[in-house]
């Protein structure tokens, strides 16, 4: 009977069904709730393939998407595709903890060095302390899976990248495959231990199920771009300045503090140098006063210099997320000028003309008598209004009246022709 059940659990497992995720951005928390997400939908014996192609990213990322695959009890994959790809840094690490450790051919792995961003001598001692706990890390990674440590070490230490032959060469991954199907036929009928089952992989000629990014996930590592969370961290402020600078309008402040948050959202996933940040935020000061208090140019130079200085240094060079292109930064230091010393001076010079509104704007103008006056009271029309109006003259129909006074919802008038 023992003999019978474990030849059917035996049977079950092996035929599972293969899934296929895929990840080709950087490592962000995002990326682990989509690899949990999808990780879920597996079950026993399941054999979980991610496609990756990653820069790199977050160490605690990173950290979290090992533990996931190794409490999974589906058999992991981690397969660097296509040609031309690569898994470095935090990718590197993710694709040996896998079960099965793949790469295309023309794709690459390694530089695993850990980065800290910011000022590098107060965090020589923050860095050495990573670093050692990375090496730690992987030296574990190494040998439950049966890597070669020394390799391993040497791309966390002296970050060095290896392509996908000498990767398999020096027992960093275990196969080396052109596509998907050559993946499938070259994993089929390997066998693990995971668990506590043993599972024959059966994966050549398998049904594939396609996992992909919900919309939470796509707009989440939408906003993760450092050119895009730049551009809405600048439109978040311009508007919020345009709300202040024309109170009621609503629509910009809405629209101001939801690309402002989106875009420290996305920055601070990124992680930036909060220096630059600070130079962002005093050069577009600068450029606000040199419109309310001109200097001749003076705070617009100061203030140019400020906001293209801190956008260059806003995101690390060392990121794997990669820079801010220099002609976004050009684009956004031109309109910043434009903004505030064409427009913003306009607008400026026409809150400072006299206010003429409301009932001081009809004295002293003309009216024409809409009907003829009983006991000094009819009606006039003026700027496309019909008031009510009081005259000690004599008006008649068709008559211009000048406007003396306004007296609650009534004018009082003085007919044109008998003005001395």
């Amino acid at each position: 009977m023992l003999i019978l059940i474990s030849s059917l659990l035996f049977f079950v497992i092996s035929f599972a069904k293969v899934y296929v995720a895929q990840w080709a951005d950087p490592i962000t928390p995002t990326t682990v709730d989509y690899i949990k997400r999808t990780l879920k939908e597996t079950t026993p014996g399941d054999v979980y393939i991610l496609l990756l192609n990653t820069p790199g990213g977050l160490e605690s990322s990173m950290r979290e998407i090992v533990q996931t695959f190794q409490s999974s009890k589906a058999v992991v994959v981690v397969y660097v595709y296509p040609p031309g790809g690569r898994a470095a840094s935090a990718g590197a690490i993710i694709t040996v903890a896998a079960d099965i450790a793949a790469m295309a051919p023309g794709t690459n792995i390694g530089a695993a060095h850990p980065v800290t961003v910011g000022d590098q001598e107060k965090n020589k001692v923050l860095e050495e302390k990573i670093l050692q706990d990375t090496l730690a890390f992987v030296r574990s990674i190494a040998k439950q899976k049966g890597r070669n440590e020394k390799i391993l070490e040497r791309m966390v230490k002296e970050s060095i990248s290896l392509t996908a032959e000498e990767a398999l060469k020096q027992g960093v991954i275990d196969l080396i495959a052109k596509d998907l199907q050559d993946l499938l036929k070259n994993i089929d009928g390997r066998t693990f231990e995971k668990g506590g089952l043993k599972i024959v992989l059966k994966t050549e000629n398998q049904d594939i199920v396609n996992l992909e990014k919900n919309l939470k996930e796509q707009f989440l590592t939408f906003i993760t771009n450092p050119t895009l969370a730049y551009l809405l961290m600048i439109i978040g402020i311009y508007g919020l300045i345009f709300e202040l600078y024309n109170p009621g309008s609503v629509l910009p402040g809405s629209i101001g503090t939801t690309s402002l948050l989106l875009g420290l959202y996305g920055l601070g996933i990124i992680g930036i140098n909060w220096v630059g940040l600070l130079l962002i935020a005093f050069g577009i000061i600068l450029l606000v006063l040199e419109m309310l208090t001109p200097t001749h140019g003076g705070l617009t130079v100061a203030g140019t210099l400020s906001l293209a200085i801190g956008s260059f240094f806003l995101v690390d060079p060392t990121s794997p997320y990669g820079r801010i292109p220099i002609s976004v930064i050009g684009g956004v230091v031109l309109a910043s000028l434009v903004f505030f010393l064409v427009v913003g001076r306009l607008g400026l010079k026409a809150q400072k003309l006299k206010s003429k509104v409301g009932v001081e704007e009809l004295i002293n103008q003309e009216a024409q008598a809409l009907e003829d006056f009983v006991n000094g009271e009819g009606r006039v029309f003026v700027n496309g209004e019909i008031w009510f109006a009081h005259s000690k003259d004599e008006v008649k129909k068709g008559d211009r009246v000048k406007i003396l006074k306004v007296k609650g919802l009534k004018l009082e008038v003085k007919k044109v022709d008998s003005e001395s």
